[in-house]
C-alpha cells in the first residue's frame, strides 16, 4: 500500500478537496450543458496539474497518495468552470415576476452569478441558499454621503449586507455605474473616497477579503481600442483612474467593464462586421502590433482593455465583464436588433466562455461575464432596443434559447443565413462551395475548432491530417460542425461558403461523419 499522506500540504489538500466537492455537488447536479466543457477541460488536466505541482508544491514532496489528492483537487477546480456566467437583473419595470419566482428560474439555468444595480432586500433574500453569487450596487445618489461620512458607509453595510450574508452570497459591491463617464467632476472626485469608506466598513464587519468593492466602467473610458494591442485610456481623467486601479490592486477587486460588440456594429454596419461581432465565420482581423488574428469582437474588446491596463502598470488587476448583450428588437431606424442576431451573439458567447479558450492575451480561462439582461425593462427611456435585451420574458419563458437552461444538451450556436442552403436529405455532408478562398476556409476552420469541437482527426497523426491542406482540413471541420450541431440548413452556411452534398467525401481511413437528418 502507498504510504499514508501525513504532510501539512496533503492534509490541506484533503480538506480542500472534500470541502469543495461537497459544496459543488450541492449546486452542480451534473447538468448536461457542463459535459462538453468537461471533456475539453479534462484534456487540459495535465497542464493544470503541472501548474499546481510547479507553483504550489515541489514534486519531490509528493508521495503517491498526495499526488492522487492533487488530481482530485484539480478536478474540483475544473468542475467550477461554469461559475463565470452571470446575468444583470435590472428593475426599471412595473411588470417583473416575484423575486422568489426569479430565484427558481435562475436555479434552472447555468447562471451562477447575478448583478443588481441596487440592493433590493427582497431579491437578496430570495437568492439565499441558492449558491448564486450576488453583485449588489450603491446608487450614484449615495456616493456623496458615503464619501463624506464613514458612518454612512457603516450604516449601508449594516442595512444591505449584514442581515443577509452569508446565506445570500454577496461577493462584490459596485459603487455607482459608469461614474467616470458621467461628466460630473464632483461625483467623479467622490467615487474613490466612497469606495474606501465602504471597504473600511466591510473590514469593520469582519468581511474583508470576502466581499470586494469596485465600480463599473464604460468602454468609452478607452481612448483607443483598435488594434487591441494599442488599447489605451483617455488621458483626461487618467490620474483618477490610476488611483481607482491602485485601490483595485490593493484590495484584489476587479476592474469591471461594459463591452458591447452591438454598439461596435452600429458604428460599422457591414456584413463582415456583423459576423465578427456575432462569433460567426469571418476572415478575422490581424492586430498589426502583435500579428494576432482576432475572430470576434468580444475578444478584441477585452484584449484592448487588458492592453490598456498593462500599459499603465496594472497587469495584475482582474477584468470582469459587468454587462454585455444584444437587443432582440428595435425601431425601424436601428441597425442590428433582431431575434436571430441576439440569439447568435448570446448563444455563441456562452459557447465561447464554456470552451475556456479565453482571449489571445488571456488564454486558458474565461472572464466572469454578466449577460445583459435577465428581463426586459419596460420603463426604460430611449429607443425600443433599450427595452428589448431580456433573455427571459416576464412569464418566465425564454425570449430565445441561448443554451443556458440545464436541460439544454449543448449551448446554442445559431447562424441564420439570408439564403439558407437546401434542406438536407438522408446521407448528406457539408462541404465548401467551389471557388471559396483559402482565407475564408481558414476562417471557417478556426471558427469550428475554436469552439471546443474535437478536431483531432485533422491534427498531426489524425486519420484525416493528410492531405495537409487548408481545403481538406476545412472540409472535414465544416462537416463536423454541421453533423454535430443538428444538421440544420443554417449549420451548413458559413457566410454562404458551404453547401450540402449527397456524395460522401470520406477517403482511405478518413471517415466523415454523416447520416440522415
Amino acid at each position: 500500500m502507498a504510504e499514508a499522506c501525513t504532510s501539512v500540504q496533503c492534509m490541506y489538500l484533503k480538506f480542500f478537496f472534500f470541502f469543495n466537492l461537497h459544496r459543488k455537488l450541492r449546486t452542480f447536479q451534473f447538468c448536461p450543458p457542463f459535459l462538453p466543457s468537461l471533456l475539453y477541460l479534462l484534456l487540459r488536466l495535465p497542464y493544470h496539474l503541472r501548474e499546481i505541482t510547479e507553483h504550489s508544491l515541489m514534486a519531490s514532496q509528493l508521495n503517491t497518495n498526495c499526488l492522487l489528492f492533487l488530481i482530485l483537487v484539480t478536478f474540483t477546480r475544473l468542475a467550477e468552470s461554469e461559475s463565470f456566467i452571470g446575468i444583470n437583473y435590472g428593475q426599471v419595470a412595473d411588470n417583473l415576476p416575484s423575486p422568489e419566482a426569479t430565484a427558481k428560474l435562475l436555479q434552472s439555468t447555468a447562471i451562477d452569478k447575478v448583478r443588481l444595480y441596487g440592493a433590493d432586500p427582497a431579491i437578496i433574500k430570495a437568492l439565499a441558499n441558492t449558491g448564486i453569487e450576488i453583485m449588489i450596487g450603491v446608487s450614484s445618489g449615495d456616493i456623496p454621503g458615503m464619501a463624506s461620512d464613514p458612518n454612512f458607509a457603516n450604516s449601508w453595510i449594516n442595512s444591505n449586507v449584514i442581515p443577509f450574508y452569508p446565506a445570500s452570497k454577496i461577493n462584490i459591491i459596485n459603487v455607482g455605474n459608469e461614474v467616470m463617464m458621467s461628466g460630473d467632476p464632483n461625483l467623479m472626485s467622490q467615487l474613490l473616497p466612497a469606495m474606501q469608506n465602504l471597504q473600511n466598513a466591510i473590514n469593520s464587519a469582519n468581511l474583508g477579503g470576502k466581499i470586494k468593492v469596485s465600480t463599473v466602467h464604460s468602454m468609452a473610458l478607452l481612448r483607443q481600442s483598435e488594434p487591441p494591442s494599442s488599447g489605451s485610456f483617455n488621458t483626461s481623467n487618467l490620474d483618477l483612474l490610476k488611483r481607482l486601479l491602485r485601490f483595485n490592486n490593493a484590495t484584489g477587486s476587479p476592474f469591471a467593464i461594459n463591452p458591447y460588440p452591438y454598439f461596435a456594429y452600429q458604428s460599422d454596419p457591414r456584413p463582415e462586421t456583423l459576423a465578427f461581432c456575432l462569433f460567426q465565420p469571418n476572415s478575422g482581423r490581424v492586430d498589426s502590433g502583435t500579428k494576432i488574428k482576432y475572430t470576434n469582437m468580444f475578444d478584441a474588446q477585452l484584449d484592448a482593455v487588458r492592453s490598456a491596463l498593462n500599459s499603465i502598470g496594472f497587469g495584475g488587476v482582474e477584468i470582469v465583464v459587468a454587462e454585455t448583450g444584444w437587443p432582440y428588437k428595435g425601431d425601424s431606424n436601428e441597425v442590428g436588433p433582431s431575434i436571430e442576431n441576439a440569439k447568435a451573439y448570446t448563444g455563441n458567447l456562452v459557447a465561447h466562455l464554456r470552451s475556456m479558450v479565453g482571449t489571445p492575451l488571456m488564454r486558458g480561462k474565461s472572464v466572469d461575464t454578466y449577460l445583459f439582461a435577465l428581463y426586459d425593462e419596460n420603463l426604460k427611456p430611449g429607443p425600443s432596443s433599450e427595452r428589448s435585451f431580456g433573455l427571459f420574458k416576464t412569464d418566465l419563458t425564454m425570449t430565445y434559447d441561448a443554451g443556458l437552461l440545464k436541460t439544454s444538451q449543448t449551448p446554442s450556436k445559431p447562424k441564420a443565413p439570408a439564403s439558407p442552403a437546401p434542406k438536407a436529405e438522408n446521407g448528406t455532408w457539408c462541404v465548401p462551395k467551389a471557388g471559396t478562398s483559402d482565407a475564408q476556409l481558414q476562417a471557417n476552420l478556426d471558427y469550428v475548432c475554436g469552439r471546443g469541437i474535437d478536431c483531432s482527426a485533422i491534427q498531426p497523426g489524425g486519420a484525416c491530417f493528410e492531405p495537409n491542406t487548408v481545403v481538406s482540413h476545412a472540409t472535414y471541420a465544416m462537416n463536423l460542425l454541421y453533423q454535430t450541431e443538428g444538421r440544420n440548413p443554417w449549420n451548413c452556411d458559413f457566410s454562404h461558403t458551404a453547401t450540402l452534398t449527397s456524395i460522401n467525401p470520406s477517403y482511405n481511413k478518413c471517415k466523415y461523419p454523416g447520416g440522415s437528418t
